[in-house]
């Protein structure tokens, strides 16, 4: 008996019974129409496959749950548009529901739990809507643009356990959030993938845009006057599925790299992964990201060998520019580091050679850190990037358990510090100052080690740049942040983020220029830049332009900032609204929980913003 797992979607018409008994052969004919002109065509374009047909409904198999999704949201939306040209009474409503989960096959059907559990949460999704299982939500959240409204654990006939069940708002504005906020992962590295390999990648990457990408470009395939590259997610080609995030760990660790170079503009991860899993145009993906190449490629790991296969393709023409494999072995990350970029680097003559290896070096240097506790850390972060309250709890658990068997271990110890500084961030925490308090000591901790690797020091000086900032020592917290930038000094989200902690030191003219800096580098992060520049433009008294950016994202804080603006403009209705959206995205939202992320230089600049948002409704007392 073949087992695999699947992602399911299940539709059905509501009520189809009723419609039959009005007009049998009338509903029937509307009913195959919308099927083959819509249902079957959209569902083959999203790489599935319909394996039942049940009168009024049907059953399909895709062996991506993005592509699940991404097709569910097409469906309903082509059910929209052709309901609204015909009359209200021939109109079919669709319920749809997915879940991923292992399923038997049997010929061309399939059965077990997955396909039980999909065709429950169709049946509690709304005419028009989808509805999909907690693992469902978890997998795609952060890979589309679309928000996942929780609606509880649900029981549901014949499925003993409780199903973790959400709402996909199809039309709602894109609830964004950062992956890897604070810096490169190194999935690679937890999985035994030589260093060298990664920077070999990078070392003939950087070589190629740099020779061989005019100085000047057009406004088509790339608008910057530097060279720009688009890093896609390598593809995960290895038996062992269980491994898909190792191809966006290479991926990812190309970008950071590249991200230390003034003369390359790479734009981020959440520009780039947007492509995930999609297959199309390389010219189409260029023009839309902006960029003059694109870097796509694969990666294939048996044991302790690690095939890595990458191409850099000109986005104008489409034409390969370069293209190589790099097969290598070992469990120690370090051992063929050396020689890898020897030979790739030293090819190359005359100071830019020189240049690269140096960067390169201090890129990643070398630490000890054992491969056992980077899967702890692996572990903790991929809960921590939920960014969900029950997920940043697990992260810290786990990063606890790893402090068990790896006793002092910095990269477990800042990651532990970052799970108490996000509960207050995402105002999750019950005990904020509690929280605050242990950010700090074992950031502290991490940072009296003078033998840290220069990423472990990045991913600590970033969190104490915070934390010294909510507390008002404003002055080495710049300094802390300028060292975190230092390690990508042309990393878009470095340097968006940079903008928060010079605003909060009394440096908005200087914040609102490390903002327009990411945007010139990284057009498509303009959902964060446009968060941070909303705030900069309150403090500047531009809040017409502060309405216009924030109402492009809905990030953090992003209503309540918005909130503040409307009311400074007289649009009390328009704040009252912002505030209750917040509320309802994050309820238990305090001004007194609010107040705790942020802390100005000048405390009126705070004290107004706490009235502010007193008057349009939100709870607590606008003073501390």
């Amino acid at each position: 008996m073949e087992r695999r797992l699947s992602a399911i979607l299940a539709a059905d018409v509501v009520g189809y019974s009723a419609l039959m008994e009005q007009d049998e052969a009338g509903t029937f004919d509307r009913l195959r129409a919308r099927r083959t002109e819509l249902f079957e065509p959209e569902i083959a374009r999203h790489h599935g496959r319909i394996f039942k047909l049940m009168g009024d409904g049907l059953l399909a198999e895709f062996g991506s749950v993005v592509d699940a999704v991404e097709c569910a949201v097409s469906l309903q939306r082509g059910m929209a548009d052709r309901n609204a040209s015909v009359a209200e009474e021939d109109r079919f409503n669709v319920r749809i529901g997915i879940n991923i989960g292992e399923v038997i096959v049997d010929g061309d059907d399939r059965y077990g739990e997955g396909v039980n559990v999909a065709a429950r949460l169709e049946q509690l999704a709304s005419p028009g809507g989808i509805c999909v299982s907690g693992k469902v939500a978890k997998e795609v959240e952060n890979k589309l643009a679309f928000t996942f409204d929780p609606a509880g654990q649900q029981k549901v006939k014949n499925i003993e356990e409780l199903v973790d069940v959400y709402h996909v708002r199809i039309d709602a504005p894109p609830r964004r959030r950062i992956l890897h906020k604070r810096g490169t992962s190194r999935l690679w590295r937890a999985l035994g993938v030589p260093a060298a390999t990664v920077v070999a990648v990078v070392a003939v990457v950087a070589i190629w845009v740099a020779l061989y990408y005019p100085l000047t470009m057009s406004s088509s395939g790339g608008s910057s006057t530097i060279p720009s590259v688009a890093v896609l997610p390598f593809k995960d080609l290895s038996a062992d599925k269980s491994l898909g995030y190792l191809g966006e760990g290479v991926a990812n660790d190309v970008i950071a790299i590249l991200s230390r170079f003034s003369d390359i503009a790479v734009v981020s991860r959440t520009s780039s992964f947007a492509y995930q899993g999609k297959e199309g145009d390389i010219r189409q993906i260029g023009k839309e990201l902006d960029v003059g190449y694109v870097l796509e490629g694969s990666v294939r790991k048996e044991g302790n060998r690690v095939r890595i296969v990458a191409q850099l393709i000109n986005a104008n023409t489409g034409d390969h520019v370069w293209a190589d494999r790099f097969d290598k072995a070992g469990s120690d990350p370090w051992a063929l580091q050396d020689e890898l970029t020897g030979k790739i680097v030293g090819a190359m003559t005359g100071e830019f050679g020189a240049i690269r290896k140096s960067d390169y070096s201090q890129a990643w240097g070398k630490d000890s850190t054992n491969l056992a506790e980077y899967d702890y850390y692996l572990r903790a972060e991929s809960q921590l990037n939920l960014y969900t309250k029950e997920g940043i709890e697990r992260s810290g658990e786990i990063s606890r358990d790893g402090l068990q068997v790896f006793p002092g271990s910095p990269l477990l110890t800042v990651e532990l510090g970052w799970s108490h500084w996000l509960k207050v961030a995402l105002f999750y925490s019950s005990d904020p100052q509690a929280d605050l308090q242990e950010a700090e000591r074992l950031v502290n901790q991490v940072l009296s080690n003078k033998n840290l690797s220069p990423q472990v020091a990045r991913l600590a000086h970033w969190l104490h740049a915070w934390l010294l900032t909510v507390k008002g020592d404003h002055d080495r917290a710049v300094a802390e942040m300028n060292k975190a930038i230092a390690a990508a000094p042309y990393n878009a989200f470095t340097l968006t983020d940079a903008g928060s902690i010079f605003l909060q030191a009394g440096q908005p003219e200087k914040a609102l220029e490390l903002t327009d800096a990411a945007a010139a580098r990284d057009p498509g992060l303009s959902w964060f830049f446009n968060y941070v520049r909303g705030f900069i433009f309150i403090v500047l008294g531009k809040n017409e332009e502060a309405v216009e950016v924030l109402k492009t994202t809905e990030f953090a804080d992003a209503p309540l900032q918005l909130a503040i603006a409307y009311m400074r403009l007289g649009r009390q209705a328009d704040a009252r609204a912002a505030v209750e959206k917040m509320l309802k995205s994050t309820p238990g939202v305090t001004i007194q929980s609010w107040r705790q992320a942020w802390n100005f230089r000048d405390p009126s600049i705070l004290d107004q913003a706490a009235a502010d948002l007193a008057r349009a409704g939100l709870p607590g007392s606008p003073t501390q």
